[in-house]
């Protein structure tokens, strides 16, 4: 359920109001009693899995593979 934040034109307070998506908006302020209230537009939340299967880690960028480095001759050089 996503939050709601309102703000009251009466007493100038806002607020947020945890609503189901298909509730009506809020038209009374819980502070004040007036009816007053406008729904504010927000930027939201990103979202939140829960459960198992979504791990931070998931997508994470693994650690660099180091390169293959070139061999060098360990026998002794012939004069």
């Amino acid at each position: 359920m996503p939050t709601y934040e309102y703000k009251c034109d009466a007493c100038g307070k806002t607020f947020e109001e945890l609503q189901s998506i298909t509730a009506a908006p809020l038209d009374t302020c819980p502070l004040c009693n007036q009816k007053n209230v406008h729904r504010l537009l927000g930027t939201g939340a990103g979202f939140i899995f829960r459960g198992t299967g979504f791990y931070i880690t998931d997508y994470k960028d693994k650690a660099p593979v180091p390169q293959n480095t070139p061999k060098t001759d360990s026998s002794p050089a012939s004069s």
